[in-house]
Order: structure tokens, then C-alpha cells, then sequence
């Protein structure tokens, strides 16, 4: 903490041995470079990922999930050096796909989001660390966020639970089978949650309303695009799955949900959304442009009941990337 390398929780001191056992775990030389990260333009080797590793309390075998993950938030796409100066809540999410996650124990079942014990919260520690330590992540400083989030403590990192998931593995869906970490922009979680529907559209209507709300990211008047997420307990998947057994048909359902009129808003919002072309002929504004920003995966408990929403920051593009 003196030397400020700290998050205000214990660290684990990153000994010479400890970071020599990490870099041999992760079979990568140190001073390979992964990426440079904004806003400090820091290089960010190998090394500099065992030693905050070490510090967060992970384990040697997640390196090769962090350099993935390190390497996708990078991507142009992703728009890193604007997520980490926001005055936005903004963190990183992190979604591991392929057999990876059973052999790390990452959660995509009952408690997947937070409070299942083990591996998930250190790893998603050490992506923070590396932000605040190598790319210079600091409220106040270079970080504007007016209000935070706890995932930029802890992160957010959990799987999809393909095997009952009704459709492709979403790492897949995205060009990359097997091992991979997607890297969404996240504006925290949400719960929503139903005791009434029973069918393919009355699901659907639940998660596509409950992620139309006019203060999210994608309705402000100053984002030209947004994506969001949602994830959908394997319960409501499966009756999801047989009325809509391709997924692009759920997220075209969702798409079309998740709008709100025009006059939901005051007058004076009219003409700068007006402006971005986001007032559709039907007098609608979408939270996303297309279907395909609406991204959509299984996981959580079988408990039904409940999905989760998570929200865009907006000019973060997700990225995905194998695990290699």
C-alpha cells in the first residue's frame, strides 16, 4: 500500500520466487509483451501479470486465462483508454468459454456473479491490479468514475454453463471455439426477475423490458452505438430454445423489446436522438442498433426465476479471444 500498489484488501507479497513460480505456470517469457495499456501507454509484459497475480492471490495455472483476458481489453475495439478515464461505473466483464473453466473453477452456475468460494474474485483482482498498476487506472486522477462499482475490486469474471445451454457457446457464436475469454464492458450487474411466465415470449418480453429503461448508457444522447448483455438461467433457456432454436431469432425478439417511444423523454431530448438516427419509423428509439448487439448467453442456477442484465458503457466493443 506505501508503495501504492494497493486496493485497500490484503496483497500477497509478489517475492521473487512466487512471480518465477507464476511465469513458469504460465509458460511465456517474462518480457513478452501481451499489450499496451492506456492511460499511461504501459507496457504490459508476462512479468508485470505474474506479479500482480501474485498479489491478488490467484494461482500459476490462471495465467494463461489473464494474458488472454489482458490481450482482448487491449483490442482497439474495446476501447480501453476511454473505459478506464470515464466518469462511468464501467469494468470489465470477463466470460471464459471451453473446458478451461472446469479445470480453473470458474463459476457459471448457482451464484456464478458473486459469492461462490474460489478462483473468480482473485482472478478478477489481478485484471484490476493490472489496471490500477501498469495501464494507471486512478480515481481522481486518470479515472473520472463518479460513482465506481465493486467489480473494480473484485472484477467480474464467470463461464456460461454450455452444457445446458440450448445453443452455441457464445465464445463460439463469436468465431472462437474451445478454450476463450470474451471482455465485455460492463456497467455492473442487475437481477430481473419473474413468477408469472411460463413461455418462449413471456421470458423474453421480461428480460427485453427490464433492459429498456431510459437511463441506461445505450439511450444516451451521446452514443451513436451500444451493445448489451443478458444472461439467461438454463431453466427459462430451455423453454426459450423451443420456440427460438436459433439464436439469432432470440436476440431479433430481444432487439425488438428492448425499445422505448420517443416520448418517453422530455421534448428537449428529441432532436440530439433525432440527430444519431435513432428514432425508428414506428416512432421507437432501440437500446442497441442491431440484433447482433444484443448478446446473450446461459448461465446462473436452476432455481429459474431470475436472468441478469448487464449494461453497455457504450463505445466498448466486446472482444473475444482464445485461451492459449
Amino acid at each position: 500500500m506505501a508503495q501504492g500498489w494497493g486496493d485497500g484488501l490484503p496483497l500477497i507479497p509478489p517475492t521473487e520466487a512466487r512471480v518465477q513460480d507464476f511465469l513458469v505456470a504460465g509458460g511465456r517469457f517474462p518480457d513478452e509483451l501481451i499489450a499496451v495499456l492506456p492511460p499511461l501507454r504501459a507496457e504490459c509484459t508476462v512479468e508485470k501479470i505474474a506479479v500482480n497475480a501474485v498479489m491478488a492471490g490467484c494461482t500459476g495455472d490462471a495465467m494463461p486465462l489473464l494474458c488472454a483476458a489482458i490481450e482482448a481489453m487491449a483490442d482497439p475495439s474495446f476501447d480501453l483508454a476511454g473505459l478506464n478515464a470515464t466518469t462511468g461505473s464501467v469494468v470489465p466483464a470477463i466470460i471464459v468459454n471451453g473446458p478451461i473453466r472446469n479445470a480453473l473453477d470458474i463459476p457459471y452456475q448457482a451464484g456464478c456473479l458473486g459469492g461462490v468460494a474460489g478462483p473468480a474474485p482473485a482472478i478478477g483482482r489481478a485484471i484490476r491490479l493490472i489496471m490500477r498498476n501498469v495501464a494507471g487506472q486512478l480515481i481522481n486522477a486518470t479515472s473520472q468514475s463518479v460513482y465506481g462499482t465493486p467489480g473494480r475490486v473484485a472484477g467480474i469474471v464467470f463461464g456460461e454453463w454450455e452444457e445446458r445451454s440450448p445453443w452455441a457457446p457464445l465464445a463460439e457464436r463469436r468465431g472462437v471455439a474451445g478454450d476463450a475469454v470474451t471482455v465485455y464492458g460492463a456497467m455492473g450487474t442487475a437481477n430481473i426477475c419473474d413468477v408469472v411466465a411460463d413461455s418462449a415470449d413471456g421470458f423474453l418480453d421480461i428480460i427485453a423490458k427490464s433492459m429498456a429503461y431510459p437511463g441506461a448508457n445505450g439511450f444516451l444522447t451521446s452514443s451513436a452505438f451500444s451493445e448489451t448483455l443478458c444472461a439467461i438461467n438454463p431453466v427459462w433457456a430451455e423453454v426459450i430454445a423451443r420456440s427460438y432454436p436459433d439464436m439469432a431469432d432470440v436476440q431479433a425478439y430481444l432487439w425488438d423489446k428492448c425499445a422505448l417511444p420517443i416520448d418517453w423523454w422530455r421534448p428537449e431530448y428529441r432532436a440530439p436522438i433525432e440527430a444519431l438516427g435513432r428514432i425508428g419509423a414506428e416512432g421507437r428509439v432501440h437500446l442497441t442498433p442491431t440484433p447482433d448487439d444484443v448478446i446473450v448467453m446461459v448461465a446462473g442456477g436452476l432455481g429459474g426465476l431470475h436472468a441478469a442484465m448487464l449494461h453497455s458503457w457504450g463505445t466498448c466493443l466486446t472482444v473475444t479471444r482464445p485461451i492459449r
